[in-house]
This record gives C-alpha cells, structure tokens and sequence, in this order.
C-alpha cells in the first residue's frame, strides 16, 4: 500500500532518507552474492577445472563483462514496463537460483549458472541506484552523501561475501561455497519484499495498463519480459563456452547503446544536451578504471594465490578470501571519512567536480599497482609481504571511492528523468567493457605450468611476469587521470550547475 508521498521523501531531514537503510541492506546481501561468486570463479576454473590461465581469465572477464552489459537492457525494460521494484525481484530471484545451480558438483551446471547470474544482475543493478537517486531533488547536496553511505553497503556485502564464500570454497569444498551465495540472496530479497512499502510511488511500473497489456503472443508485456529472460540464458551459456566470439558481440552492442543515447540527448535541448556528454565522458573513463580495477577478480586473484605470502600470526590465511575482503573492509573503514570530507568541502564551497574526482581515482589506483610493484623489489623466493598487498589494495580502494559512488551520482544528476534508468545502463556497460579488457590484460599475465625446459614454474618466475604487466598499468592509470584533469575545467562549464 502507498503511504509516502514523493515530496515527502525527498523532504527529508537529517543526513539520510529513511529508505536509503532498505536499500542499503537489500543491495548488501546481493553484493554478498556477486563477491561471493566472484571470488571462487577463476580460481574455480584454474584449480578445479584445470583451464589454463589464459582461458580461465578469458571467461572470466566475458562473464563479468555479461554481467555489466544486461543492466543497459534491464534499466531500459524496468523504465518502460516492468519499474525498479519488479526488476530488483525478479533480478534477485534468477540470482538465488544461479548460485544454487552453480553449488551443483557438475561442469555443465557451472556455465548455466553463470548464464543465470548474468541475466538476474541485468535487473538487479542498475534499478536499485536508480531507487537511490530517486529519493533526492536534483540539487541535494546530500546526494553524494546518500551514494556513499550506499556504496559502503555494497562493500559490507563484498567484504562478508568474499571472506566467507571465498574461505569455505577454497578451503572447504568449491559448490559450498557457491551455495552460500544463494542462502544471502534470499535473506536480500526477504528485507525489500517485506518493506518496499516505505518507497511510496518510488520504483512503480510507469504504468499499470502497458505492463498488463497483451502482446502478439496473448501474454501480458510483464510475462513477455520474465519468459524472454529464461529464453537468454542457453544464449550466455553459449557465449562462454565460446568466449572468444565475444568480441564480434560487445562492439556493435556499444556503438549502437552509444548512438540511441546520443540521438535520445539530441531532443532535449542544448543544456541537458551537453550534460549528457559529459556523462558520457566520464562513463568512458569509467571502462579504463574498470579495465585495470578489476584485476582484483581476475590475475590478482592468482597473484594472491602463488605469490604473497599468506602467513599471519602463525596462521595460514586463505588468499581468495584476503583478496577478495581486503577492499570491502577498506572501504567500510574509508567511507566514514569520505562522507565526511565531501560534506565538509561541499559546505565550504570547495567540493572538486566529478571530473576532478575521477582524475584522482584514476591516480590513486596506478599508485595501488605501483605498490605492488614496490613489494615485489623485496620479495623473498618470489613471495611478496601481506603488507605490500594491503597497501596496495589501500589505494586502490580510495581510487574507487573517487570514482565509483560518484559517478553513480554524477549519472542520476547529468540525466533527466526519463533516461536516468538507460544512462545508468551506459553507466553498467562501461563497467562492461572495462571487464572484458580486464580479461585481456589477465590473459597477458598467465602463468605456464612448466617453463621452457619442462621444469615446474617457480613463484620468482611468476612474479616476474606479473611484475611487469603491473608497472604498465600503474603509469596507463596515472596517466588517464592526469588527461581527465585538464580537461575538467571544460567539463565543469558544460555540467553548468551540477556538481
């Protein structure tokens, strides 16, 4: 039953609006989810199923690409028929039901149920941000606030997921630890069934009559959407046992999103016009973030894996579960402060635009690899310190609160209301292409199990490759954000009053 009134959300006084803490939680167990998954999956393939390093990052990276593509699709469907409430449900029943089918101890029940976590996170993601934004007018200056106080939500849930799933599957047995993923899911979907009441109007199908409405076929449009969601699923299944087709599907995919929302930006009028470039400008260098970020997934997985030491205290730490924590408990402990700081400078007049913010994320996570690169100098028989990881990891953790909740804002800000839902997908398939690269990179860095004269590959020769890869992208990264900083002053005119 509607019991809020818009006015009466976004009218809200304090520092957060009531349901921002529904959001938070929901958001949190489904990013217990995807990190739990995340952090089994490479390892997964290269220790259980034997792939080489190259092809295990190769489908890694098409299957995190998958799953950053779809949302452009479902914020589209959610902004059209079924409204964010419906697609954050229903996303969140395909992703129960994926981890489950992947906890299933066959090699076919694996891709299936990639190909279902792929589908259930197009709904999922990119509606619930838009929730988010939704409970603020425009011009809030508590929006950035309420994005990272959110963000730290999701990082709650990547720190549990990824410590707990990571620990049991790789210490344990592999399907457990997928199977935990799902038993999260439900308690995510159990918090907003019960309470999405408090959202009043917020997140409801644009309208009642369209979403009933019979199609060709005699269905309602909402069945239409949940039947073609199954049919797409064999489809992805497909795609990853032949990833290296891939790269014939994600171009067209971009250049045509890319021109739709350059012509749909062309009839809005100059102003929301050039405000929808910049947003595009930003999601660009978004995928070249990703690109390097999502290493941590995918070779530095491996890298924790063969090549930090995971002594600590006397005891020997699970390296999925290090790698794949470290950055949620980074930025659960960062987030505090970076609220913090951006309602002191905003107060002050001072605030830096997203531009400015994005250049400095770009720096800060070439100088997390960087330290890497910095420990490997003081690597002992090819082990680098845990202290050099978390280091590393430190910055690249504050990279990413410059850039990811922010831009997550800058988004529902840029865009007027009628394409927040499909910039926001632009938003998500940036995330894409930064994924697929990410793949490639990994593939760069894949360790032989035997070196030229058949003798077992030693940790100092892996580090050695890796070692290299690293330095590359920690000078790429440093220089995007110094090209992303001179231009922001042109960006900052054309934004007008957007922060």
């Amino acid at each position: 039953m509607q019991t809020t009134s818009l006015e009466g959300i976004q009218n809200f006084k304090g520092k957060y609006p009531k349901q921002l803490y529904l959001l938070f939680f929901t958001e949190m167990w489904e990013r217990f989810t995807f990190y739990g998954n995340r952090a089994l999956l490479l390892l997964f393939m290269v220790n259980y199923l034997h792939f080489g390093d190259g092809k295990g990052n190769m489908i890694y990276g098409v299957y995190q690409s998958l799953i950053y593509a779809m949302p452009v699709l479902g914020g589209m469907l959610a902004d059209k028929i079924l409204g964010q409430r419906r697609s954050i449900i229903w996303g969140g029943v395909l992703l129960t039901l994926g981890s489950f089918v992947m906890a299933i101890p066959v090699k076919e029940s694996f891709f299936i149920g990639m190909g279902i976590l792929i589908v259930g996170n197009g709904y999922f993601k990119p509606n619930i941000s838009t929730i988010v934004g939704s409970l603020y007018k425009e011009n809030d200056g508590r929006r950035d606030a309420g994005f990272s106080f959110f963000y730290m939500g999701i990082n709650l849930g990547s720190m549990l997921g990824g410590l707990l799933c990571g620990w049991i599957g790789q210490q344990y047995n592999w399907h457990l630890g997928f199977g935990l993923a799902g038993v999260f899911m439900i308690l995510g979907l159990i918090v907003f069934v019960k309470k999405q009441h408090i959202l009043g109007p917020i997140g409801l199908p644009p309208s009642v009559e369209n979403l009933k409405a019979k199609t060709a076929l005699g269905l309602s449009k909402q069945n239409m959407v949940y039947i073609l969601s199954i049919l797409a699923i064999p489809v992805f299944v497909i795609i990853l046992n032949y990833y290296e087709i891939y790269s014939y599907l994600i171009n067209p995919f971009g250049i045509i999103a890319l021109v739709y929302v350059i012509y749909a930006a062309g009839k809005l009028g100059k102003e929301a016009f050039l405000k929808i470039m910049v947003a595009l400008v930003l999601i660009i260098f978004s995928a070249l973030f990703w690109a390097f970020y999502e290493q941590g997934g995918g070779s530095l997985n491996l890298f924790a894996d063969r090549n930090v030491n995971m002594n600590f205290l006397g005891l020997k730490l699970s390296s999925a579960a290090v790698n794949n924590s470290i950055n949620g408990a980074l930025i659960v402990l960062l987030t505090p402060f970076f609220v913090w700081l951006w309602i002191w400078l905003a107060n002050r007049k001072k605030e830096p635009n997203a531009a400015v913010k994005f250049a400095l994320g770009l720096m800060q996570l070439g100088l997390g690899f960087y330290v890497f690169v910095i420990g490997a100098q003081f690597a002992h028989n090819g082990m680098v310190s845990l202290l050099f990881f978390v280091l590393g990891y430190l910055f690249m953790s504050t990279g990413e609160l410059c850039l990811s909740p922010i831009g997550l804002s800058a988004i529902t800000k840029l865009s007027p209301p009628k394409m927040v839902g499909l910039m926001m997908g632009m938003w998500f398939l940036a995330s894409s292409y930064g994924q697929y690269l990410a793949g490639l990179i990994g593939s760069l860095m894949a360790i032989p199990s035997e070196d030229a004269t058949g003798k077992a590959m030693t940790a100092t020769a892996s580090l050695g490759v890796y070692t290299d890869v690293f330095t590359k992208i920690a000078w790429v990264s440093a220089a995007c954000g110094v090209v992303l900083l001179i231009l922001s002053p042109w960006l900052k005119k054309m934004m007008k009053d957007i922060k």
